[in-house]
């Protein structure tokens, strides 16, 4: 069963801007520490933050609040799985709106989908309700 579905487009280049601009102050409000040290390690850092950025934006929509409602940028994070994999992670405010988003007898499965083509980072998100075995 779907329970939500989520897509958002990031221009890299507005990314790297706003980089640029505030630093660690828009790092640091937006991006968890584990997603700072995965983009700062890699060649295309600005293109992993927009990457990362749609995720966020994704994830929001799939969850059926866009960002308000209380739901922090850090409430949503991606990671990757050692295949490289990405996942996403919920907690605080967005962790609460999928648990009430979720039926009684399932477990909810997040899917991340990252794809970039500079100038744009693109990302889907589909929320899935399993029942539990």
């Amino acid at each position: 069963m779907i329970l939500g579905i989520g897509t958002d487009l990031a221009n890299i280049e507005r990314i790297e801007r706003t980089l640029e601009r505030f630093g660690d102050r828009f790092r640091n409000r937006v991006f968890t520490e584990t997603e700072q040290k995965k983009a700062e390690k890699r060649r295309d850092t600005a293109g992993t933050y927009a990457k990362r950025w749609a995720a966020k934006e994704a994830c929001s929509k799939a969850l059926g609040t866009g960002l308000r409602m209380g739901i922090s940028w850090k409430d949503m994070a991606v990671t990757n799985l050692r295949t490289g994999q990405p996942q996403m992670a919920v907690t605080g405010w967005a962790a609460e709106r999928l648990s009430s988003m979720t039926p009684a007898g399932y477990e909810a499965i997040i899917h991340v989908t990252l794809t970039d083509d500079h100038p744009w980072a693109q990302a889907f998100v589909v929320i899935e309700a399993r029942p539990i075995a």
